[in-house]
């Protein structure tokens, strides 16, 4: 079982897509393990983006981060990252597939709706990075015992 990280950016809670977005990882059966809406500091967004901190896009990158709130969740299933990635669909929306998150959903390559890990080591880090201990839960869904 591995968890990943998944940000619902500003332009998701803007556009009140939060409920669209969450069932999306529910319908197909992942488990929610950690929930929260959180303001972005500068720190967290520069520490989270430092591999882009030399990009001349930097600044918008942060003003759009620290716009509004975010909905960090940790989520848990079998396969979770790639499984989640394949759901979230390309970075740039206008590759992104129709039927993925991004494809449906965002409008450009600057505010494109949502994040999530790409290794399970990139995943530890930004868990940790978002999810204090003990913020993150374990439970039974009547599905695993017939999944798992």
């Amino acid at each position: 079982m591995e968890t990943t990280l998944v940000l619902l950016k500003p332009d998701t809670i803007q556009r009140g897509l939060i409920g669209q977005i969450v069932s999306r990882f529910e319908n197909k059966g992942l488990k929610i393990v950690g929930m929260k809406m959180m303001l972005l500091s500068d720190e967290i967004v520069s520490e989270h983006y430092d591999f882009l901190a030399d990009k001349p896009f930097f600044p918008g990158i942060k003003a759009y981060m620290t716009s509004a709130p975010v909905v960090a969740m940790a989520i848990s299933g079998s396969n979770v990252i790639k499984t989640v990635r394949n759901l979230t669909g390309a970075t740039n929306p206008a590759e992104a597939l129709p039927g993925s998150i991004r494809g449906d959903f965002a409008l450009t390559i600057d505010a494109n709706i949502i994040h999530a890990s790409d290794s399970a080591e990139t995943a530890a880090v930004e868990l940790k990075r978002f999810f204090k201990d003990g913020e993150i839960t374990s439970y039974e869904k009547i599905s695993d015992k017939i999944v798992g």
